[in-house]
């Protein structure tokens, strides 16, 4: 008996990222090409996109939008990939339509090869929305932007969060190249947001110009309060703002965000009144990123930090939120990719004290080849501290199981980072209402 189309599309995962838009433009044409169906906004930038995500689906569903998410990666589940209104598609009904989309990317093979996990699943998002009739599409990127799968998609709003360094080998090595290749989202026809800034904001306005997209540049907000409960904001117009999201770069996700609503009204896709605006922001959910839970009396924070950027805003919400989390000393567990900037994201977290000082346990990103070695994770941390070795355990269940225990002894937090990957799996099995799948 065949397996069922999500293990089928599970098992592209080995043939990797390949980047390019003539699969897709294949897929989508055997499909009737669904995306040309949808108006939206596609949210590109180095970190920060999925919580500018989830903020514009969070205010457009506030101010009774239909509305469509296409998250990337998935945090603990595939069906997490089709959202509408927030709901993740039904297994039956993913099942059904990834079978669609696979006999659909049949006929291109001869000629491009096999669809990527990452194109099937992207291509089934967009028919998905499509067929439910979606006022909006909320849409990630993937990886970079001019070659990924995503802009096969003319949005008529183009946001590019923050740009740094991650991915080089697809991007380049400075911030100018990734810089180029995000900026590529912003198409004749569209509405531009950003909040880069630097020689980033330089090439985004440029690529801006050159293709006539009028371009909304949003500084961060201004930060008024932030505890376990989320950030306080500032908005010259809206006034005070509550997002419960952890960090002091969610001000300028934010930011984007009121940006990006106020460009899809301009595009004549959604208006929003101010009081949905308010509301959608305060009912905001980002699992898995600096998200703070209670497990058997532990206080637990997981965050998905995969690269120096975001490695070093997690650090700098450890020291600010240090006053709010359990005394006692905090316990680390640890798990990077070997093909991510691996010295670099550990000097990032040794800046906070309370991590550098950490009882530290490095793991395996599971069912992942490309992990680094728990044993070359801990000597990695020994190397960014100064300290002795962190703990190392292969498996990832028993180095939960382990940290738990630390953490318990030890009166304080449990921080979980590294790998999205990493906490997706952590969160499965410390939440026990995720599905798997």
């Amino acid at each position: 008996m065949p397996a069922d189309a999500l293990t089928r599309i599970r098992a592209r995962g080995p043939i990797g990222i390949r980047l390019g838009l003539e699969r897709m433009r294949a897929l989508l044409a055997e499909l009737g090409d669904p995306q040309r169906a949808l108006r939206g906004v596609l949210v590109g930038g180095t970190n920060g996109k999925g919580s500018v995500a989830a903020m514009v689906a969070s205010v457009l569903q506030a101010a009774g939008r239909s509305t469509a998410q296409s998250p990337s990666p998935h945090l603990s589940n595939y069906r997490e990939r089709i959202l509408v209104d927030g709901r993740p598609i039904a297994a039956s009904d993913l099942d059904d339509l990834l079978e669609e989309v696979l006999l659909a990317s049949a006929p291109a093979e001869p000629e491009h090869g096999p669809a990527t996990e990452f194109e099937l699943l992207t291509a089934a998002a967009w028919l998905w929305a499509a067929r439910r009739g979606v006022d909006v599409l909320v849409m990630e990127v993937g990886l970079g932007g001019r070659l990924d799968a995503s802009n096969t998609w003319s949005a008529d709003v183009a946001a590019i969060t923050g740009v740094g360094l991650d991915h080089q080998e697809y991007l380049g090595d400075s911030v100018e190249s990734v810089a180029t290749e995000k900026a590529a989202i912003i198409k004749p026809g569209c509405r531009a947001v950003t909040g880069a800034s630097g020689a980033a904001l330089a090439v985004i306005e440029a690529r801006a110009r050159e293709v006539g997209a009028p371009l909304t540049v949003c500084p961060p907000l201004t930060v008024t309060n932030m505890d376990l409960s989320g950030i306080t904001l500032q908005e010259p117009r809206l006034g005070r703002l509550q997002v419960p999201l952890l960090g002091r770069h969610q001000a300028a996700n934010a930011a984007v965000a009121l940006g990006v609503v106020a460009a899809l009204a301009k595009a004549g896709v959604a208006d929003v009144p101010d009081a949905a605006v308010v509301a959608g922001l305060a009912r905001t959910r980002w699992p898995g990123r600096m998200e703070v839970l209670q497990h058997d009396g532990l206080t637990v924070l997981l965050d998905g930090a995969h690269n120096p950027d975001g490695a070093a805003a997690l650090a700098s919400a450890v020291d600010e939120l240090a006053p709010h989390l359990p005394p006692g000393p905090v316990t680390m567990l640890l798990a990077v990719m070997a093909d991510k900037a691996v010295a670099e994201i550990l000097a990032a977290l040794a800046a906070a004290a309370p991590l550098r000082e950490a009882r530290c346990l490095a793991t395996r990103v599971p069912d992942s080849d490309r992990s680094l070695p728990a044993s070359d994770t801990a000597a990695a941390w020994a190397a960014a501290t100064g300290r002795a070795s962190a703990d190392a355990i292969d498996d990832a269940d028993e180095a939960l199981q382990r940290a738990c225990e630390l953490a318990e002894m030890a009166g304080g937090p449990l921080v979980i980072t590294g790998s999205l990957y990493l906490v997706g799996h952590m969160r499965a099995r410390l939440v026990p209402d995720v599905d798997a799948g």
